[in-house]
């Protein structure tokens, strides 16, 4: 009969790292799952190797996110952005909270739904100034108090000063809005 080892701690360690350097989001939950450990064990492992707490680790990125976002400011943004490569391509996260939902159904209200995903159409752009001109949005499903909100943004095509950028928000896989927003440089001024 085979018994089955576990890894030892240096290399438990060493899988744990791995595992935050491909993928930085990861809850203690998570990690804890993922090797068959206690979130306990995670948290004294993390702090041994002195990783930050995943608040702390999507701050991180985000802060280093914005340097590269020129349309935007970091105050402005809806959402940690996590990821941008301006021009192309860009992924947020948002918490959704108690204080965003419409009291007597706690659905959060689309406003704050549309904001991340302008927020992450605007900043996907390189340029200094840009505007909404157009946006075609489509709500798939209503999103409660403390889902997390993962928004991907693409632009698929730049006419001039026209950039059309594709934006779906995905809980756990699951579409819940997508957008398709026209959206105008105001770098050379040539208007809408």
């Amino acid at each position: 009969m085979m018994v089955n080892k576990r890894p030892t701690k240096k290399d438990r360690q060493k899988n744990l790292v791995d595992a935050l350097n491909s993928d930085p989001f990861l809850t203690d939950d998570e990690l804890a799952e993922k090797f068959d450990i206690s979130v306990q064990t995670i948290r004294l492992d993390r702090m041994e190797l002195k990783i930050p707490e995943l608040r702390e680790r999507v701050k991180n990125v985000a802060e280093n996110n914005f340097l590269k976002v020129k349309s935007i400011r970091g105050q402005e943004f809806v959402g940690e952005l996590i990821d941008i490569q301006p021009g192309k391509s860009a992924i947020s996260i948002l918490d959704t909270s108690k204080d965003m939902v419409f009291e007597n159904s706690q659905v959060v209200k689309g406003q704050h739904i549309y904001a991340q995903a302008e927020s992450i159409a605007l900043a996907i752009i390189d340029a200094h100034s840009a505007l909404t001109g157009v946006a075609n949005i489509k709500y798939k499903r209503p999103v409660l108090a403390g889902e997390k909100l993962v928004a991907k943004a693409e632009v698929i095509r730049q006419r001039g000063n026209r950039f059309f950028v594709w934006v779906m928000i995905y809980i756990k896989q699951q579409e819940v809005f997508r957008g398709k927003f026209v959206l105008v440089s105001m770098d050379d001024q040539e208007g809408i």
